[in-house]
């Protein structure tokens, strides 16, 4: 069986993705990915092969991007980047080669991630099945938004121009999340399986530094922004000014392009890098403070770890209401960005024990799920069946 995976340009998105496709090679299949040339060294870095398709962004169309998502309200951020970046530019620059593509290649099934749309409509004109791996929070109204962008993309390939959020996942869903943390009022669909989230977040040489065998024997607080928004410093200062008088260990990554020297001096207990692995990190800490994007919530509920969540954009405030719904988290509002809330919150979640038992109810309830073996035996059935696969 030939896969083919297709994800947005980021971290964020490939990570995620690895577990299934090693999996998939374990198994036997051949596996490539389909991405923008610019993040394929990014992708084969991980072992795997990469077609390049599409166009990345110009630094000048980013920035006018950016300057016009700025205008909104934070509510519409969200949307605004669905419809004119994920089901805009970049679905109509990759649309063509990722077609082109999937004709010669002849993948059985293609696997997109929740937020990428050229895969799905590539399968939809080849007649491949399709799966969606569940990156983020599920947002119908956010599906719903896609529609128009989606329908002038149908029609550029051949499509009948009808489009409904139900043909976007209407053969297989896999959600590497708990059933707990799903928002109630926003339901997957009738095809989402769940299974047992798999952190991925090591590439090439990366590995853990040998001063963390060396901490003190206090509580460990790991802070980060993600891979994307740690470009806000001024949170980071807000978190080290909190916190690094404290008596715990502070680790902060602040991302691979940001220079560490440029917080200045910091105690020893204080340890500022650009990037650590959170899959080695995790197991030598004790709370978490995150943006709330899925991949570091995932990772910590995995872990058993409580959080603070500084939630920004993107999914990361209905990331950050489930945490809270689970009592697993304490959330910090844009206007509560301050030292002084960062460091109550922290000693509460550090403090309280009913964070870290709920925390650890999460973590049994994600460790009895099924495995990525399961996902594979979906996506076998899947290639050969060709119809939609409903949980039993």
């Amino acid at each position: 069986m030939r896969v083919l995976f297709t994800h947005q340009p980021g971290f964020g998105h490939l990570h995620p993705m690895v577990p299934l496709a090693r999996a998939l090679e374990e198994a036997g299949h051949e596996v490539a990915f389909a991405c923008v040339p610019t993040f394929c060294p990014t992708i084969e870095a991980t072992g795997f092969r990469c077609f390049p398709v599409g166009a990345s962004e110009t630094d000048e169309e980013m920035k006018q991007f950016r300057a016009r998502q700025a205008k909104l309200p934070f509510e519409e951020w969200a949307g605004y980047m669905w419809v004119h970046s994920f089901a805009g530019f970049r679905a109509e620059r990759s649309l063509p080669d990722t077609l082109d593509l999937a004709r010669t290649w002849q993948p059985d099934l293609i696997v997109r991630d929740l937020t990428e749309f050229s895969g799905y409509l590539v399968a939809e004109s080849l007649g491949l099945p399709h799966a969606t791996m569940q990156l983020a929070a599920y947002r119908p109204e956010l599906q719903r938004l896609v529609s128009e962008p989606l329908i002038r993309l149908r029609k550029s390939i051949g499509l009948p121009p009808e489009q409904d959020v139900d043909s976007l996942h209407r053969y297989l869903m896999l959600s590497p999340r708990p059933h707990s943390f799903q928002d109630p009022a926003s339901p997957l669909p009738p095809t989402a399986h769940a299974i047992r989230h798999g952190g991925f977040n090591a590439s090439a040489d990366e590995h853990l530094p040998k001063w963390v065998d060396d901490l003190p024997d206090r509580p460990t607080i790991y802070a980060t922004l993600g891979t994307v928004f740690n470009n806000l410093t001024d949170i980071f200062v807000a978190i080290l000014e909190g916190l690094r008088d404290e008596p715990v260990n502070l680790i902060l990554t602040v991302g691979r392009n940001f220079d560490p020297a440029t917080f200045g001096p910091q105690p020893p207990s204080v340890h500022i890098e650009r990037y650590v692995p959170q899959s080695l990190l995790l197991p030598h800490c004790d709370v978490v403070i995150t943006h709330a994007g899925s991949g570091t919530v995932m990772d910590a509920l995995s872990h058993g770890l409580p959080m603070v969540t500084i939630p920004i954009a993107a999914d990361q405030w209905p990331n950050a209401q489930s945490c809270a719904r689970l009592g697993v988290a304490r959330v910090i509002s844009p206007d509560q960005r301050t030292p002084e809330a960062i460091r109550e919150a922290t000693l509460d979640v550090l403090q309280n024990p009913s964070y870290k038992q709920h925390a650890e109810q999460i973590r049994a309830e994600m460790d009895a799920l099924p495995d990525w073996d399961y996902a594979v035996k979906l996506l076998e059935r899947l290639a050969v069946e060709k119809a939609p696969l409903l949980p039993e």
